[in-house]
Formats: C-alpha cells, sequence, structure tokens
C-alpha cells in the first residue's frame, strides 16, 4: 500500500465513518465517500469516534477528504466497502470507473455474497474479503460510537494488506478461512433481525432468557442449513458455534458469567437493523434470514423461525415507524 495514496471509504455510514475515523486519527490519509446528509453532518461538527473502551477523538473537517462525487477514488490505494449489501453492485461499478487499477478493494460488509459480486464486477482487481465483528453506533452531530468488542479479520494476502491498514485502537488479524470467518459472523448476526424487533438494547436483550432461546433457536436452524450445504463456519467470538445454542439457554446468571468473558458490549449498543428500522431504510434481512432461510429451502429443511422473521422485519419496513417492539412471545406466535 502506498502510504501517499488515501484509503477511500466506500459508503461512509457507521461503520465506514467509525473505521475511516480511527485511521485518520493515526496519520493515515482518509477519504470519505458520503452522503450528503453525512457530509453536512461531519463538516458541521467534526468527525468524532468513540468506544465503549474509552477511546474518543475528534477529527477536524479539514483532516478528512469528504466528498458524495465517485471521482474520490481516483487516487485511492485502498477501498473499504462498506456500503450495504444492497448496493454492492453499484458501488463495484463507481469503482471500477474512478479507481486507479492496481487499488487494494476490501470488503467490510455483512453477509457472504458481497465478495463475490465485488470480484465479478471488479475483473483482474485485488479484491479481499473481510469480516467486521464489532457494533458501530451513529450518535449523531459526526460521533460515531464503537458499542461491542473484537478485532477485525481480513483475509491474507501476499501484499499483506492488514499489517499495513492495523492501527491503535482499531486491531486487524489476517486468516486464510475468510468464508468460514464471514459463515459464523452471518450465524452470530441473526441476532441483528432480533435485536431490530424487540428495540431494546443488546445488551438488556441478551440478559433475557427468552430472547436468548429465540437466538438459540435461530442459530440453530443456520447451523443445520449451513451443515447441509458442506460450509464449516468459524465462531467470530472464544464460544465454538456448535456450543453457541446451548450456552443461550443457561440460566440468566450463568450466561451473564460467560458473555462477561466473551464479548463487551456498550449499555446502549443496538444492532444495525435497528437503526436502519429506526431511520425508515430498507434492511439487510435477506442477506442474512433469507440466505438461511434459501438454503434450507433447497436440502428441504425447515426453517419456520427464519421465515416469521424475515415477514416481520419486512412488515416494519413497509410499516416505516421504526422498531415495532415485540416479545419472543409475539415472534414465535
Amino acid at each position: 500500500m502506498n502510504a501517499n495514496r488515501p484509503v477511500v471509504v466506500a459508503g461512509a455510514g457507521s461503520i465506514g465513518c467509525f473505521v475511516g475515523g480511527v485511521l485518520g486519527n493515526a496519520g493515515r490519509r482518509v477519504a470519505l465517500f458520503a452522503r450528503p446528509r453525512v457530509i453536512e453532518e461531519i463538516n458541521r461538527n467534526g468527525l468524532r469516534v468513540s468506544s465503549f473502551e474509552g477511546f474518543d477523538r475528534t477529527l477536524r473537517p479539514g483532516e478528512l477528504l469528504l466528498s458524495d462525487d465517485a471521482s474520490i477514488f481516483k487516487e485511492a490505494g485502498v477501498v473499504l466497502v462498506t456500503v450495504k449489501s444492497t448496493d454492492t453492485a453499484d458501488i463495484a461499478g463507481l469503482i471500477a470507473r474512478h479507481a486507479p487499477p492496481d487499488a487494494v478493494i476490501v470488503s467490510l460488509q455483512n453477509g457472504v455474497g458481497n465478495i463475490a459480486v465485488l470480484r465479478e464486477r471488479l475483473g483482474g482487481r485485488r479484491v479481499l474479503a473481510g469480516m467486521v465483528p464489532f457494533n458501530v453506533m451513529a450518535l449523531g452531530q459526526g460521533r460515531f460510537h464503537r458499542a461491542t468488542s473484537g478485532d477485525i479479520v481480513i483475509e491474507q494476502d501476499a501484499a499483506g494488506i492488514v499489517a499495513q491498514l492495523s492501527v491503535p485502537h482499531l486491531k486487524m488479524r489476517p486468516t486464510d478461512n475468510i468464508v468460514g470467518v464471514q459463515w459464523g459472523k452471518l450465524l452470530v448476526n441473526l441476532n441483528n433481525a432480533l435485536n431490530a424487533l424487540s428495540g431494546l438494547p443488546l445488551g438488556e436483550q441478551l440478559a433475557q432468557r427468552p430472547w436468548r432461546m429465540l437466538l438459540a433457536d435461530q442459530i440453530g436452524e443456520g447451523l443445520a442449513a449451513v451443515k447441509a450445504e458442506g460450509i464449516k463456519p468459524v465462531a467470530p467470538t472464544p464460544v465454538p458455534l456448535a456450543l453457541t445454542p446451548h450456552l443461550l439457554r443457561l440460566p440468566d446468571a450463568a450466561f451473564r458469567l460467560l458473555l462477561g468473558r466473551a464479548m463487551k458490549i456498550d449499555p446502549e449498543a443496538r444492532s444495525s437493523m435497528w437503526e436502519d428500522l429506526q431511520r425508515g431504510r430498507r434492511t439487510e434481512i435477506d442477506y442474512l434470514q433469507g440466505v438461511i432461510a434459501g438454503m434450507a429451502q433447497r436440502h428441504e429443511l425447515k426453517a419456520p423461525l427464519s421465515r416469521r422473521i424475515i415477514a416481520l422485519i419486512k412488515q416494519a419496513e413497509a410499516g416505516g415507524k421504526g422498531s415495532p417492539g415485540l416479545t419472543p412471545e409475539q415472534i414465535r406466535s
């Protein structure tokens, strides 16, 4: 990676602004390709990046390049793709037209299908898959707050791009099994929809056994589907995925002890899908529960809970009133 060429964040929402801000704080040249609303917010307030661990920095607008014009890609050394899965094909087209041929493209998106879309539309370019395990909250006034723990994982490459991107407060690790890592993250991300439907902070939701039982059943459906597909997912937490449903069903006190060792969660953390519902945006449900339901159908497996949750999220999207604040019993009924 040429240090004189910027890291361009393609689709600077919550994750993109946080990652870009921490890289900028570490002295990297950073450019954010963002919506006008985000650009205006940062120009007015600066870009503030903070973490539940106590990290808190504000970058002045002049310390970053901000634009909603795709010409921002023209000098990119690295492009970090952080758009929603629904926008992957469109952002790939912009990168293909505007970014230098030798720019390294790194997907930091949810789901498992984005890397195939990027590689198809960016043929001949170096495209790497990645996984972001943590949650970032957009708190307004240019502030983006990391609310859960974990290190970014990026597939290993000969140029060592992971080591070049890893900075203080934003550790990145290489892996030679990014496919397994992405599928493991997808299974854990099945809670995104549950959290969105609940309207509760993540910590409060996971502290309640009925919600954990619901998540356990969701992951159980997912594990059966990926096993039938011949996929071996890798857990994004220290807890093995095969044990996760059993551990989620533990009594509250035992689970709290386990969660405290495996993961740190800000008291106000919520899922990105909750934020999508609150802002009236289309969610990524088709790329999470939708993937599990599709696989289950191919293998003639039953996935009634996945289908029920898809229907409830789409109903909430259509209603446009944010989280419906459902109970576990209402979701199961």
